[in-house]
């Protein structure tokens, strides 16, 4: 019969790459890390509960990637180098066929970003997901909140939306085809967390934030903990394939305020803007400016023509969303 160990040690053990900053894993009582002499440690730890962040049922491959990708979203968004995480797993049953496939979600993200499993800890409850991150960046290049300036140009990474969109065809609020709900889907179950991206823009970027919780609202984080305000071109806003085929309204309504997109927000001086294309070629990433940082509080929302647009908008939030 599988026990708790023996489920870690069948499904969760891997032994420390060399050089990895690694230098005891999983088996201990405590990770030992040994990150690279100068660096700051990045750290960030998010949750996933079945039936408020993804459904009953979902694929357990697709689990794996998704809980591992918001989270390295994170230290892509202080433009951070993943060292490795910990995985915290409340499970209802001990089901050998989710663990395999949820360990080989995992496990494949963990080795496309170098990122190791070094602990964590299994109990029987309700099916609960939680990650803690471990990075390192150079001091003074992390990419923070606090730190967008007047004049800055604001630009997202890849394209908003479909997520949302996603959530919308899966609820029945509007009709997607088979194919359109397959593909808007993998944009929700399987983000891409742009580390190469974020590792890129240190040094040009001044702020960064990852949209998870919407556009409007994660913006909204930079601008308050900053002390700037800023002007958007909904218009601007680079939805999805699948989103762009949607109403007007419903494409400005799914980019600002969707969520669960899992790109990066990030500003830099408008003499970058050279340097901000290029680096975002050397991580095969699209990028697009959106708008402007400016002295006057709040934020302001126009159309293509920069017409004034008033749009009830809220992004999520776990106490006050349904």
């Amino acid at each position: 019969m599988l026990s708790e160990f023996s489920l870690i040690s069948r499904y969760f053990t891997c032994a420390p790459s060399a050089g990895s900053g690694v230098d005891l894993g999983v088996g201990d009582d405590c990770a030992l890390l040994a990150p690279a002499p100068g660096m700051q440690l990045a750290i960030s730890s998010d949750m996933l509960v079945e039936g408020r962040h993804f459904f009953p049922g979902a694929d357990a491959k697709l689990l794996g990637h998704k809980s591992l990708a918001v989270n390295l979203s994170d230290l892509a968004a202080m433009g951070a180098k993943p060292v490795g995480f910990t995985l915290a797993l409340a499970l209802p049953t001990l089901d050998e066929s989710w663990l395999a496939g949820y360990s080989a979600g995992l496990f494949a993200l963990a080795e496309e970003h170098g990122c190791q499993l070094i602990g964590g800890d299994t109990t029987k409850g309700p099916l609960t997901l939680c990650i803690t991150v471990f990075g390192h960046v150079p001091p003074g290049l992390a990419l923070r909140r606090d730190q967008a300036r007047e004049g800055d140009d604001i630009w997202i990474s890849g394209t908003l939306g479909e997520a949302r969109l996603a959530l919308a065809g899966y609820r029945k609020e509007c009709n997607l085809s088979d194919a359109d709900l397959a593909a808007a889907g993998l944009r929700m179950h399987a983000p891409t967390p742009r580390i190469p991206l974020g590792l890129a823009l240190r040094g040009i970027a001044h702020a960064a934030i990852d949209i998870s919780d919407g556009l409007v609202g994660d913006l909204g984080h930079i601008l308050q903990r900053s002390g700037v305000g800023a002007t958007v071109n909904v218009d601007a806003v680079p939805a999805g394939p699948v989103l762009r085929t949607q109403a007007s309204a419903i494409r400005r309504n799914y980019v600002m305020a969707g969520g669960d997109d899992y790109e990066l927000c990030f500003t830099a001086p408008p003499a970058a803007r050279a340097e901000v294309h290029a680096a975002a070629q050397r991580a095969a990433c699209e990028v697009t400016r959106i708008g402007a940082i400016e002295d006057v509080p709040g934020l302001r929302l126009t159309d293509h023509s920069g017409m004034p647009l008033s749009l009830q908008l809220q992004s999520f939030d776990h106490f006050s969303t349904p």
